[in-house]
């Protein structure tokens, strides 16, 4: 199978299934003398772990971080780091009565299709436990952009028919609900929509929003390696993303040029900004100093127990009913791979960036 390596400079490649014995990420190009442990991964890995809600699947993994290369005494070597993570809850006969049938919406038939053969455990590599590679790669990430000054915030903007208030919004609040939703107020109305769907036995879309800050102007390049382009390709592969925008996106062809134009400035201090940030710190392919703002909109999640019209590997129509245990919506446990995959992203850009001046090779070779 091919897919599974992302990254030019900054590599990762995700391995494992979600019924196999173990899951993981390889690190290609991370520089040595970076600090880094297993509680560095754990702490991302913690922000997508089942069981931490009603709102999320019931599977009770521990989901341990367990560094198998590329670190010695705490210190990153520089060679590839392989990072794995156990699986040790797995109940793969719950799966047993959906082995010749297609869901609706899941990659069964595609995968099929191409393959001409499926590990219908859980969905294997389509799996939703496949970003946890992703999340062990991004903590990586993050790290090398916290030594630079560059963070991310990163959380739910709206389930359903709900939206955070701007005018509640209050970041300190992500982590005070289960749903990470800055708005205490909106997560409620949130969590009595979900539980009325769950009563239904359906499951709820919800959209994830990142801003990224102290970026510096010119990451990215023009045509086929734009920042925004790479980022709406790492975040679009994210299982269950079906539309990604950057600052105002969709908004921005109701806008006029006059409205959606963000006119540059000066500082008190000298520096070059824009009074707004339409276009989500993002120009012409390239970064441009303001936050990159990133929103990502997840599908419902399609394993739902309401009965459903599908067919079987022998074109037969039949019903399903989907069993097992499943998340009622994505968007939360999604937060913390959108951040990651924007991290990673970041990180390749920074690295690629490096030899974009010669200047900057005579700083470093001097």
């Amino acid at each position: 199978m091919a897919g599974s390596t992302y990254g030019n400079i900054f590599k990762i490649t995700t391995w494992g299934e979600s019924h196999g014995k173990a899951l993981g990420v390889v690190i290609d190009g991370t520089p040595a003398g970076l600090s880094l442990s297993n509680e560095d991964i754990q702490v991302f890995l913690d922000r997508r772990r089942p069981g931490q809600s009603q709102f999320t699947t019931q599977r009770n993994e521990a989901d341990t971080a367990e560094i198998l290369s590329g670190v010695f005494e705490g210190t990153t070597t520089g060679t590839p780091i392989s990072i794995m993570v156990r699986n040790t809850d797995h109940h793969s006969t719950d799966y047993s009565n959906i082995c010749d049938v297609y869901r609706p919406g899941h990659a069964d038939y595609t995968f099929s299709a191409k393959y001409g053969i499926r590990d219908f455990r859980g969905g294997g590599r389509s799996s939703g436990r496949e970003t946890i590679g992703r999340v062990a790669a991004g903590a990586v990430a993050s790290k090398i952009l916290g030594e630079l000054g560059i963070t991310l915030t990163t959380y739910v903007y709206s389930i359903g028919p709900i939206t955070i208030s701007e005018s509640r919004k209050d970041l300190s609040a992500i982590n005070s609900n289960s749903l990470y939703m800055p708005d205490n107020v909106a997560a409620d109305e949130a969590a009595s929509y979900l539980a009325s769907l769950m009563e239904d036995k359906n499951s709820a879309g919800g959209v994830v929003e990142c801003i990224i800050e102290n970026v510096p102007a010119g990451l990215g390049d023009t045509v086929f390696e734009k920042l925004d382009a790479n980022l709406s390709k790492a975040i679009s592969s994210i299982g269950g993303v079906k539309g990604v925008e950057i600052g105002d996106g969709f908004k921005s062809a109701h806008l006029t040029g006059q409205e959606n134009n963000d006119q540059f400035c000066t500082d008190e201090n000298g520096f070059i900004i824009k009074k707004t940030n339409h276009s989500g710190g993002i120009l012409g392919g390239m970064s441009d100093g303001s936050p990159i703002i990133i929103r990502a909109a997840f599908k419902p999640t399609p394993s739902i127990a309401a009965s459903q019209l599908t067919v079987n590997d022998k074109g037969e129509n039949i019903t399903i009913e989907i069993k097992g245990r499943h998340d009622p919506l994505i968007a939360p446990r999604g937060v913390v791979v959108v951040e990651s995959m924007a991290a990673i992203t970041l990180v390749d850009s920074l690295f690629i960036n490096a030899s974009a001046k010669m200047q900057t090779l005579k700083d470093i070779y001097k």
